[in-house]
């Protein structure tokens, strides 16, 4: 690794369900790409068979909020009502000084927020779900949340629908082996690698 290493910031933004997650997923498994996932810190209960310091950094509300005020975080938001999620910055430093690359599964807004903050460094990819629909059905399939929540995500999901000219790229995700070809193509080329 050469010693003059300039981390790169990717961020895949989308509504939940889109898929963004499986293509993050499958990026890190590219070894030429030397990637890392950057984990968000929240202020929720963890899910299912998730992990503090592996999906998430669990941190109770009343600390994300002293975080937010000291400074801590790179970009965080107020998802839902006392609901929050937020990049912190000692994570993106822990992951360069390890000369790695930093990729986030990260919410539209704070996709944005570190695009603003690092422009030369950050490629953003906004991933388009077939259509509300299909999101809707993904979201059902998973099972893991209320009915309730789900018509919520689905809401939400038309606002960032209208987000998506605002970022570098688009995939539409309407077929994944498709999707992941071309974000890989994508990765590739910011990383300068076919040069």
């Amino acid at each position: 690794m050469k010693d003059n290493f300039v981390g790169k910031l990717f961020v895949f933004s989308a509504p939940s369900g889109s898929g963004k997650t499986t293509i993050v997923r499958h990026l890190l498994k590219q070894e030429k790409f030397n990637l890392a996932f950057s984990i968000s810190a929240t202020s929720r209960e963890p899910r299912g068979f998730e992990k503090d310091g592996e999906d998430y950094y669990f941190i109770d509300l009343k600390d994300f909020k002293n975080k937010i005020r000291n400074d801590e975080f790179l970009e965080w938001e107020e998802v839902y009502r006392d609901n929050f999620y937020g990049t912190l910055k000692s994570e993106v430093e822990r992951l360069w000084a390890q000369k790695k690359h930093v990729i986030f599964d990260i919410d539209v807004v704070g996709g944005l927020r570190i695009k603003k903050k690092y422009p030369e460094q950050t490629l953003a990819v906004f991933v388009k779900p077939p259509s509300v629909d299909a999101l809707k059905k993904r979201l059902k399939k998973r099972s893991t949340e209320s009915e309730d929540k789900i018509n919520m995500r689905i809401a939400k999901a038309s606002v960032e629908l209208a987000t998506a000219p605002q970022f570098d790229e688009i995939i539409k995700n309407y077929d994944l082996e498709v999707a992941l070809k071309e974000t890989e193509e994508l990765v590739a080329s910011f990383l300068e690698l076919n040069k």
